[in-house]
């Protein structure tokens, strides 16, 4: 039984399948790639922080005018904010760009290692085991994409992922056939 999704994605019949994305054979999917994470992280962090900002000034403001009741809020503010940021990953690289709004400014686009594009669950799993592995491996999460191929970091090597460049992948567009 084979499962194909523009080329036998998955199989179930014990088949070995090489990684859709190879360094050597094309190195420029690769070329920049840590870099540009580094910048499409800064730039989610901060539309991230955006809205938890105007949160906790709403709440304070809130407060204010209740005579302090309505800082009883915050203490959903910090699960708020958790829930947003899982939210945000997983919406982003479960749509169809496969890339958070960081990525999508830096050209890069998150695959699973067969190719396949991302999906909610994944995002969100993705944002959750990075935070994990960045609180208790804090420099070797960064430094293991320093010594592999395709920059992969921890998270990604557990999880099966792959950052590329897109504007390496995206096809050339066709010019139409004369009609004359």
């Amino acid at each position: 039984m084979t499962y194909s999704d523009q080329g036998n994605s998955w199989r179930n019949d014990g088949g070995l399948q090489p990684h859709a994305y190879d360094p050597y054979l094309h190195p420029e999917l690769f070329r920049g790639v840590a870099t540009r994470r580094v910048f499409a992280f800064l730039v989610d962090m901060i539309v991230i922080a955006v809205p938890v900002i105007l949160g906790y000034l709403f709440i304070a403001v809130f407060g204010v005018v209740t005579l302090g009741l309505g800082w009883a809020l915050f203490w959903l503010a910090w699960p708020a904010s958790v829930i947003w940021a899982i939210v945000y990953y997983g919406a982003c690289i479960g749509g169809p760009h496969s890339a958070t709004l960081g990525m999508r400014v830096m050209d890069l686009e998150l695959r699973t290692w067969y190719g396949a594009p991302g999906y909610f669950v994944l995002g969100a799993t993705h944002a959750v085991l990075f935070w994990v592995t960045l609180s208790f491996l804090s420099p070797f999460v960064v430094l293991i994409g320093l010594f592999n191929g395709r920059r992969r970091l921890l998270h990604d090597f557990v999880l099966g992922t792959v950052v590329i460049n897109n504007s390496v992948r995206a096809p050339a567009v066709a010019q139409p056939a004369k009609t004359y």
